[in-house]
Order: C-alpha cells, then structure tokens, then sequence
C-alpha cells in the first residue's frame, strides 16, 4: 500500500517522500487507520517492521492540524537510545509542519535537566521518555499533562522486563483519563496483556511476525569452544572490504572490552558501548558507527532493540541470548525492511540447547558451517547434553546437566547491564 492511500496530509507525504519512502510497512498499513480512528490499540511486531512510522505518523496528522503548543503526546520507552532515536525520527517526519519533540532521559548534565524542565512546562508537543527520567520531573510537582491526548508506549514487553511497570502505572496517574492509548511490543507474554488489560480502552489487536527473524536475515551458526571464537571473528571478516558494518553482541561488558582489545590487536577499526560509557561517549560511538566511520560495533543487548542503524552487513552473536526472544531483536538489527542481512552465532558446548530451543522458537534450523580449519575442531553438535535454565516464550525450561556458576553469573551480569540502561 502506498502512504498515499493512508489519508496522511499532504504535509506528511511531503516529509515521507523527501525520507525515502514510498510504500508502508504491514503494521503501518494496519495501524495508521486505526489510529487515526481514534482507537486504542495494542499492535505486536518484530523489530525493523516500521513500528515508529505507524504510531507517529498519524499523531503528526492530528497535531499538524490541531497544534496549540502543548503538550500532546507522551511516548514512554525503556532506554535512552530508543528515545533518542525515536525523537531523531520525529524531527524528520515534522520537518514540514510546526510540531517540535524532545527526548528525555538520565545521565545528562544539569543543562539538560533545565532544558528538560523548559519543554515540560512550556507545552512541546510530543514528549519521548524513560519512565525514571520522566518521573524525576513529575517528582518536582512542574510536569503538566492535562491537554495530553496520546499515551504511547513503545517497546512495552522490554520495559517489565526491566521492571518499569510500577513506574508505568505511576507515570499514568498523572495523566487525563479521557487519552488514546497506543502499546507497541515485539512479545505478547501474558503480563503484556494485563497491563493491557489496565491501560486500554477496547483496544484493537493487530500482530504482524511475531518471533520470526526478518525474511531478509541469512543466518548461520558455528560451533565453537570460547576460546576459538575472536579467532573466528578475525578469519570471518578479514579481506572483506565489502562489509562496511559489522555489529557484535555479547553477553556482559566484561566480553565488550575483551573483544574489542582482541579486535583492535589485529588492526580492526573497533568501539564497544556499554552502560560503563557516559551518554556523550555512547552517542559519538552510535554517530560513528552509523556514519561508517567505525567498521565494527561491540555492544551488549541495550542495543538489540530500538536502534535503528541502517544497512548493517552482519550481526554476530558472540554468545547465545539468554532469552529466545531476544535472539530475534538483535539479528533484527540487520536486514531492516526491505533489505537483507546476515545473522551468525557463535555456540558453545554449554549453549546447545539454549540455541535449539531457539530454533523451535523461530519454527526454522539454522545451517551449522564448519570452522576454518586453521582454527581446528569445534564441539560436536549435541544440543541434549547440558541444558541452562532458558528463558522463552512460554517460560522458564530446565534439562539435563548444572550449569557452572559462571554461567549464572554471566547471565546475572546481562541482567544488571539491561537495568542500567534505563
């Protein structure tokens, strides 16, 4: 469908043309006439379906015809690079109109707190924010949102699992009861549905892919022991000047820092980003890595969801996700839309059955390919051997086998890190 057919203003697809686009997304095609009905809506999509476009495009509609200077949009988000990039997305598609956003998040400086303070009091239009952020202003008693007519809540399923429902529900006492509530989740667990159940109006229920990697991605898988995988990292991307961008996920910033000293001692142009860097630091490496400037990005799962870096060559998962769905969100992170991408993992002995149960997930096996030989023999592929207690859709599993402590406590430093983040 084209966005002409979507009733958008002619305003609108002046911005939506000059961006690139020409015709809208499955969740987009179903949710931006919804939304522009005036329903509230609960809409389940992967990551890289468009579902920034399908809630802020027809907001922008409304409040391009209808703009006053207050504030009428709050887009709630688990983490400050999804408010930035979301703001970042809203200045492009209103670059025609009079409507102005900002984003609100922690780890700034006192400037921006006061910059903050100016657009919570001073009526700016659309509002994006964490949820602790934001109720550190409306702590202060200045924070007014009584023309707020949306309640967008973005990322809905990472947010619990953060642990920011208290604050959620919190942030909603401040608001007028009489909104339009929009939720946006990759994941329909059942604790999405009761605050669901809370928080809408007779929602409409749109789900387009959900837990299914992007048509685009190529995904392959190696299995390694630990000590064999930088070296394969190495071999996979070296005399390869066609792949412009790589992007690495590990499981705790200890293995950030180790990859990257093991990729810049063979001449990589490398960065981390992890919770340890201040904002300023973390927005010059996403600058550089968007640019090209920087080849190879390693990061931790704050990244998985919600950045939306364009034509990524490959994804790497230097270890197993600990949770089935989250291996979707970060092979997401390339193959965006319409184009395509490559997805590879790298399993250990321990992460077999982690990485099947994955698989059972995503309704698909992935192909296993051999190690370089100068690299030696893998472990053999026997996913029933040791089982970790995983995380999925449907629950926790448990299997054969004790994990060694380390383990937890890889998976405890995963967690710690995601918290930060907010």
């Amino acid at each position: 469908m084209k966005f002409q057919e979507l009733n958008l203003s002619d305003t609108l697809l002046e911005a939506i043309s000059f961006m690139g686009f020409e015709e809208a997304t499955p969740i987009q095609e179903q949710a931006i006439p919804a939304i522009m009905e005036h329903k509230d809506l609960i809409a389940c999509a992967q990551t890289g379906t468009g579902k920034t476009a399908a809630f802020i495009l027809p907001v922008l509609n409304e409040l391009t015809d209808h703009n006053k200077h207050q504030t009428k949009v709050l887009v709630i988000v688990p983490t400050r690079e999804l408010a930035l990039q979301i703001d970042q997305q809203i200045q492009g598609f209103s670059y025609f109109t009079p409507v102005e956003s900002i984003a609100i998040y922690g780890g700034g400086s006192g400037s921006e707190w006061d910059q903050q303070k100016r657009a919570l009091t001073s009526g700016t239009e659309i509002i994006v924010a964490t949820p602790g952020k934001l109720i550190s202003h409306l702590n202060m008693g200045y924070v007014k949102f009584e023309h707020l007519r949306y309640l967008i809540l973005d990322e809905a399923d990472r947010m619990l699992d953060m642990g920011f429902y208290e604050d959620i529900q919190k942030i909603i006492t401040y608001l007028p009861k009489e909104r339009q509530t929009l939720m946006f989740s990759a994941t329909m667990p059942s604790k999405i549905k009761q605050l669901a159940a809370k928080t809408l109006n007779h929602p409409v229920e749109i789900t387009i892919g959900m837990s299914k990697p992007a048509e685009g991605v190529l995904q392959a898988a190696y299995l390694t022991f630990e000590n064999q995988k930088t070296p394969l990292i190495i071999d996979l991307i070296t005399d390869k000047p066609e792949v412009k961008s790589i992007l690495i996920f590990s499981s705790t910033k200890k293995k950030v820092g180790d990859i990257v000293r093991g990729l810049r001692g063979k001449g990589f142009n490398v960065e981390g980003i992890s919770s340890d860097l201040e904002q300023s630091r973390r927005e010059e490496v996403l600058r550089g890595f968007r640019s090209k400037r920087t080849r190879v990005l390693v990061a931790t799962d704050v990244l998985s969801r919600g950045i939306d870096i364009k034509d990524i060559d490959i994804v790497i998962n230097y270890d197993v996700p600990g949770d089935a769905e989250d291996y979707v969100h970060r092979v997401g992170r390339t193959a965006r839309a319409a184009s395509s991408g490559l997805a590879i993992t790298l399993i250990n002995e321990r992460d077999m059955m982690s990485f099947r149960q994955i698989e059972e997930l995503i309704g698909s096996e992935v192909m296993k390919l051999p190690l370089p030989s100068a690299l030696g023999d893998g472990p053999k592929w026997n996913p029933k051997s040791v089982q970790r207690t995983f995380r999925g859709k449907g629950g926790n599993f448990h299997g054969k086998g004790k994990p060694r402590r380390k383990d937890n406590r890889r998976n405890d430093n995963h967690r710690k890190d995601t918290r930060k983040e907010r």
